[in-house]
């Protein structure tokens, strides 16, 4: 039987943070199986349209009309769901739009003394929109609006928020950077009397695709405006992906969260805590991804990516 007690307990896990000081925590999840078998390394990502949730300048670089859809098996009984759609507007630049949604599942209601009187439900989402531009030839900016909304039973909250990016490329480097500054905003309505902040992060990182060897190597930082001890601490957050291109088919990807198994470090193991791993397969006009992504001892999550374009 669940309790009220176990739903903070998941959301501890979703922020893989002990001592987050934020709310909509389900921001920061990864939600493109690429992405995340990466290890959310993505800032530079210029190929997905499920780049708008890392870097809103990425989709400068789509082509056509693509779409996605993912799916994202969470601890116990969460689920969450994405949409992503971007397209072209004549003298207008690149839009995107998408949508994110976890639902925490279902809990016993129960009175003072304990009789369980009904259920009650949990679940937080996401609109987003963005538009994309360019500064030159190869430097790209974006920025988001989004409307965040969160609900526990009969209570709710609300927030606005913007996201900001840029990415540079050069292509015959075949190397790119990019910046992000996510989830600047505040909350309209609140749970309780107080409000709370959003999860800001800021994020840095550079791709290079390597010249004799089929593969992309990637490195973000996260939350470097998080307050640190030390000033070394604060690239503590780093993750690293790998993108191996197999055939025009087939991709393998592997990606290490540092600060994930740091925090999921249970006693004196780890175990696989914070190592992702995933493929990618496209069969005609469509893009399968699945990616799988380690919290050591206290479980794993399972996702599962479906794209294509119009």
């Amino acid at each position: 039987m669940k309790r009220i007690s176990l739903l903070f307990l998941t959301c501890t896990f979703l922020s893989v943070s002990s001592f987050a000081q934020t709310t909509y925590e389900f921001l920061r999840l990864d939600m493109s199986a690429r992405a995340g078998a990466l290890g959310g390394s993505y800032v530079t990502n210029n190929d997905d349209v499920e780049v708008i949730f890392y870097n809103p300048a990425g989709i400068n670089f789509l082509e056509n009309s693509p779409a996605s859809v993912s799916f994202v098996k969470h601890l116990m009984d969460i689920n969450l769901f994405s949409l992503s759609f971007s397209t072209e507007l004549d003298g207008i630049g690149r839009l995107g739009t998408a949508v994110k949604y976890i639902n925490y599942g279902s809990f016993d209601q129960a009175d003072e003394f304990g009789n369980k009187t009904g259920e009650f439900g949990a679940g937080e989402l996401a609109f987003v929109i963005g538009y994309a531009g360019s500064f030159d030839e190869n430097f790209y900016y974006g920025a988001n609006a989004k409307v965040i909304y969160s609900s526990i039973a009969d209570a709710s909250s609300s927030a606005i928020g913007v996201d900001l990016g840029v990415h540079y490329e050069f292509p015959e480097q075949m190397l790119n950077i990019g910046a992000s500054v996510l989830n600047l905003g505040a909350q309209i309505s609140s749970y309780v009397d107080l409000k709370e902040d959003l999860p800001l992060d800021v994020v840095v990182g550079v791709s290079k695709r390597l010249e004799n060897l089929p593969v992309r190597l990637s490195l973000d930082f996260h939350r470097l405006n998080k307050d640190r001890d030390q000033f070394v601490q604060r690239f503590k957050a780093f993750t690293v992906g790998a993108e191996f291109y197999l055939s025009e088919v087939l991709t393998l990807q592997f990606g290490y969260d540092n600060e994930r198994r740091s925090d999921l470090k249970i006693g004196s193991t780890s175990g696989i805590a914070g190592f992702n791993g995933g493929l990618g397969v496209k069969v005609s006009e469509y893009q399968f991804n699945y990616g799988y992504s380690s919290l050591g001892l206290v479980g794993a999550l399972h996702r599962i990516t479906l794209s294509t374009a119009f």
